[in-house]
């Protein structure tokens, strides 16, 4: 396939499933249950810390750190002492357990008591080098000056040791990629879209390779920056819009060629 082939068939697919449609069978479901800016950044950031394995069973466990939270995970969080959190230290989601679960909470509880919540943290780390590299390693600074056992931090992604952060980018998509479709959120308007990386998983690396846009054979932080690349001179200002197209032909077993 020619280059004007393969970015005609992602805006086909793309448009397919940045579609309301899409977030029946996605962790994405758990933030757009509320309206609250806050409730939507927190919802949003715990789906996505747990969104790796089965999407049932990702949506499950979310669904019930949000039963937990009362359905209100700002004023939760705000209003309530870790005398009232136990019920987490029974929270599982595969390597994820009540331990990094008490953590998280206690991270963002500092978070939005001591740095202006989660928009400010990244839109600071963000600003130091005009970059979403700079706002990942700045979060992952900010989150754990928290005291927490050393489990936890494989739980955050670390780009300066490779890692691919799908999670964190995927929830920055969630937050900050704003379009007509009704997906993604858009109510972070201190990062651009068009700065944004791709959450590279094996769906959107599989695709990508089969399509001749990333060489790499691993699924690391290069990989991501290379399939980046690639998908901006497709669209410069929506580059991630394509996760959508990658991640449906993969999960959703589509045909193409």
């Amino acid at each position: 396939m020619t280059l004007g082939e393969i970015k005609e068939l992602l805006d086909e697919k793309a448009v397919q499933y940045n579609h309301p449609d899409f977030i029946e069978t996605d962790p994405i479901q758990i933030p757009r249950q509320f309206e609250q800016k806050e409730n939507i950044e927190i919802a949003g950031f715990l789906a996505a810390t747990i969104a790796w394995g089965q999407r049932p069973t990702i949506i499950k466990n979310a669904s019930r750190l949000m039963n937990w939270m009362e359905h209100e995970p700002y004023a939760f969080l705000m209003n309530t002492t870790e005398n009232d959190w136990g019920n987490f230290l029974e929270f599982k989601h595969r390597t994820f357990n009540g331990t990094d679960c008490l953590f998280f909470l206690r991270s963002l509880k500092n978070i939005y008591k001591n740095h202006q919540g989660l928009e400010t943290v990244f839109a600071h780390g963000y600003r130091q080098n005009n970059s979403v590299a700079s706002a990942l390693r700045y979060f992952r600074k900010v989150f754990f000056e928290v005291d927490h056992e050393s489990r936890s931090q494989k739980h955050v992604s670390n780009i300066d040791r490779g890692a691919s952060a799908k999670r964190l980018n995927m929830f920055l998509r969630w937050m900050v990629r704003s379009d007509d479709a009704g997906v993604d959120f858009g109510i972070w308007r201190q990062l651009p879209m068009s700065d944004l990386l791709i959450p590279l998983d094996v769906h959107t690396g599989t695709q990508a390779r089969a399509l001749g846009l990333l060489q790499r054979k691993q699924d690391n932080w290069r990989s991501v920056l290379e399939l980046t690349d690639q998908l901006r001179k497709f669209d410069p200002d929506d580059p991630i819009k394509y996760d959508f197209a990658l991640f449906g032909l993969g999960a959703f077993k589509n045909t193409w060629g």
